[in-house]
């Protein structure tokens, strides 16, 4: 592995298709210009004299195998390809180890989703989640939670929904007047239908706005799924009115997309934990890239701040699979 970060020689392995684009030189010879990556970055690349045949139609996202060297090309290193191939079932490789990707598996953390639904008592909105949750699995185990900024990596939705989930059960069991179940289902439902709203192949790895995205957005389109899937199978309409509620709201202000400020207990609770969430993976990415006692540079995300590693912080993840309820 480590492809993007090798500093010279040949390479025989495993990327990612980032883009590709198909060009003509000046003496009207066919090649492809692509941007190769792996989970630690990306490189600019060229497939001279390339001709499209059965087996060697390639597009964006593709996970392949190539193999070339390593040039330098108007000071700036360049990967030139000899092969390129897919990859096959027999390579036994896994995308996660080529893609920055959750820190768990998707179907572990969509497993340990479901368990605290099932354990659900309130019947209506045990069904509803759970409707939405398995209409959606395929797609959940591998989607990111953004095209970029926070959990915006392979199975991203599910490690951003999960850890709110923990969240949620440590707020409800200080603030007992939380609906626990409520606030789980607005958890779980909340950022759903970016399904919907961004375009992802089994890679992980976002690519643009959707029709639906750019139009509607996912508060809204998954405020629709809850009302939909809700009365086909019917749900209660007070219920429903809560859920739909926490989802057009959890942005908090109408400046960062709300529809309505949220105006219930686990509306502002779904709202500030979402917040902490994507806050913190934030901090976290950020300051761990640079060396104790430095400043990253300015945070567009957060108000512009430049943020400090005064090192000694654990550099460690949450650890999503232990149940503690």
């Amino acid at each position: 592995m480590n492809f993007t970060q090798n500093p010279k020689g040949k390479y025989d392995g495993y990327c990612i298709i980032k883009s590709l684009e198909k060009k003509i030189t000046s003496k009207g010879a066919p090649y492809l210009s692509l941007r190769l990556s792996d989970s630690d970055g990306e490189i600019e690349a060229k497939w001279w004299d390339y001709h499209e045949e059965p087996g060697t139609e390639f597009r964006a996202f593709d996970f392949v195998k190539v193999r070339g060297d390593y040039v330098i090309f108007s000071n700036e290193k360049q990967f030139r390809i000899d092969m390129m191939r897919p990859v096959r079932p027999e390579d036994e490789v896994r995308i996660e180890d080529y893609v920055p990707s959750a820190v768990l598996p998707g179907e572990m953390m969509y497993d340990e989703i479901e368990k605290i639904v099932i354990d659900f008592r309130n019947d209506e909105i045990k069904r509803l989640v759970m409707v939405i949750l398995e209409s959606r699995k395929e797609k959940l185990i591998y989607w990111p939670a953004a095209k970029a900024l926070h959990h915006a990596v392979r199975g991203g939705l599910l490690m951003h929904t999960l850890t709110m989930l923990r969240l949620a059960a440590a707020v409800s069991s200080i603030y007992t007047y939380i609906n626990y179940e409520l606030l789980c289902a607005g958890v779980i439902l909340h950022d759903i239908a970016k399904t919907d709203e961004i375009s992802s192949s089994e890679t992980g790895i976002a690519g643009d706005y959707t029709a639906p995205g750019n139009l509607i957005g996912h508060l809204v389109l998954g405020a629709m799924e809850i009302d939909r899937v809700g009365r086909d199978i019917g749900v209660s309409e007070d219920i429903l009115m809560l859920l739909e509620h926490m989802l057009i709201s959890h942005h908090g202000i109408p400046e960062y997309g709300a529809a309505k400020y949220p105006m219930t207990i686990e509306a502002q609770a779904l709202s500030m934990l979402d917040d902490l969430d994507a806050k913190m993976y934030e901090f976290k990415s950020a300051v761990f890239r640079i060396e104790p006692g430095e400043f990253t540079e300015k945070m567009k995300m957060l108000d512009n701040r430049q943020l400090y590693n005064h090192g000694r912080s654990n550099d460690g993840e949450v650890d999503l699979a232990a149940d503690d309820r």
